[in-house]
């Protein structure tokens, strides 16, 4: 018989779709990495599970602890299914502009959350990084996770999302295009595929409102580039240890309107029922078109699902008063 021992264990092993319709007009084959098929429906299933286990290994979480973290959702849904495997509690911390959606998924598997304003800065005592931090020193038996600075998040995507690309393409990848938040995933698969060949081009999707691109162009932390956006799951107004700019060869920019339109247009032209991050991404793959030939194989990451985004970006009186329709 076939069968895993417990939910944890189908994580990983996500298939390669081919893109068809939005890509018609690009010389190359465009495959994407359809992360949706983890157990969270999202790519930071790897990475949670991966930092809970160091964790338990160096005694950093320790039985019966509670798992607190800052979280667009995604990260949260994979610990907490985690956490409902192993006997830990949860409390996640989330910012307002997150869809109502993500807050009801992380509730129904036993999570505790904790909404915080967007538009303050991060040191604010009432942004989510600073209450995530307060609650993890004010909490007995807690283990703030902290993803955006530990390691483990691209230990997990070394280990594993890295090698799947590589063994699924037979060594053929040229490119990785991949929305860019907390810095794991890029980092961890561009360093394992620029391991086995220098030669592939790791490439960023940033949002407008983050201040990724031009930081990785001129080494500048320029704060006029920080202004409230919509797009979730990618851009940031700090810059995270995870993310390794030495990697990326080039970030490019998409309009919250772009991220919107081509999340609906994955569903309706491509059967990809994706989240917000995957619009951004595809569109973000357009914008590059000129650095991709016919022998190129690009591969792009679609994080999570559409099932996060049916009051927002898969509803068209949200988009229509959002001025994207």
């Amino acid at each position: 018989m076939q069968y895993a021992n417990n939910i944890l264990e189908t994580i990983g092993n996500t298939p390669l779709v081919k893109i068809n319709h939005l890509t018609k007009d690009l010389p190359c084959l465009v495959l994407s990495k359809y992360e949706t098929f983890n157990p969270g429906n999202s790519v930071k299933d790897r990475m949670a599970l991966q930092m809970i286990e160091d964790a338990e290994a160096d005694g950093r979480l320790k039985p019966g602890g509670t798992i607190i973290e800052g979280t667009s959702g995604n990260t949260g849904m994979g610990l907490a299914l985690a956490a409902v495997i192993k006997g830990y509690k949860c409390i996640f911390v989330m910012a307002d502009k997150q869809s109502k959606e993500k807050v009801d998924i992380l509730r129904a598997v036993g999570a505790e959350v904790v909404v915080c304003p967007t538009d303050v800065e991060p040191e604010d005592p009432k942004s989510y990084y600073s209450v995530s931090k307060r609650l993890g020193k004010e909490t007995p038996n807690s283990w703030y996770v902290n993803q955006y600075d530990n390691p483990s998040n691209c230990k997990a995507h070394f280990k594993s999302t890295g090698p799947e690309i590589w063994k699924q393409t037979n060594g053929k990848v040229t490119h990785f295009v991949v929305g860019v938040g907390t810095g794991g995933t890029i980092s961890g698969v561009g360093s394992y595929l620029k391991m086995m060949n220098p030669a592939i081009k790791i490439w960023g999707i940033d949002t407008y409102g983050s201040v990724f691109k031009k930081y990785h162009e001129t080494g500048i932390f320029d704060d006029n580039e920080i202004y409230p956006y919509i797009t979730e799951g990618i851009g940031e107004d700090i810059l995270p240890l995870n993310v390794n700019f030495s990697l990326i060869d080039g970030f490019t920019k998409v309009t919250d309107k772009d991220a919107a339109i081509y999340t609906q247009r994955l569903a309706k032209e491509e059967g990809m029922f994706l989240g917000n991050s995957a619009g951004a991404a595809i569109k973000g793959l357009l914008q590059l078109k000129e650095h991709f030939t016919k022998d190129d194989v690009v591969v792009v990451l679609f994080h999570d699902h559409g099932s996060r985004y049916v009051g927002k970006m898969f509803n068209d009186d949200w988009m229509r008063k959002q001025g994207f329709i």
